[in-house]
């Protein structure tokens, strides 16, 4: 193993931290700040019934949007201040993994012919029932 493999390995490891640094931290502060306000109480209040379903407080709404709407890593960043339990972050994690990035990846179907509603209602309705299967099964 060469000197230059290491230099380049090391080079494309801190740039990827970097970029995944960028969003994950600056959420992981918001939703820390929003954590000490009446928002976050405000939407937590709101989502109960629906995060009850699949077995998540109110505010795990919030990196479930975000994960559905920007990425699975502004998720990861709001979902760290919550402190949800290792089931809890399960569930949400298969819930993310069904329905991510859901404009980004409606753009690209869009672009091979595939009818984009039909596709977010598919994957965000797979989403919430692969939560409830994974909130009975653990």
């Amino acid at each position: 193993m060469s000197w230059n493999t290491i230099l380049r390995g090391t080079k494309n490891g801190l740039a990827i931290t970097w970029e995944l640094a960028r969003v994950i931290i600056p959420v992981f502060f918001c939703v820390t700040i929003l954590k000490y306000t009446p928002i976050l109480p405000w939407i937590s209040d709101l989502m109960v019934p629906i995060m009850k379903m699949v077995g998540l407080p109110g505010e795990a709404a919030l990196p479930l949007v975000l994960g559905y709407f920007l990425t699975i890593y502004a998720a990861i960043g709001a979902l760290l201040p919550l402190g949800l339990s290792v089931q809890e972050i399960t569930i949400l994690s298969v819930m993310l993994l069904l329905a991510h990035s859901l404009p980004m990846e409606a753009a690209v179907a869009k672009k091979t012919g595939v009818p984009v509603f039909g596709l977010i209602v598919i994957r965000v309705t797979l989403s919430f029932l692969a939560g409830f299967l994974f909130n009975l099964l653990l």
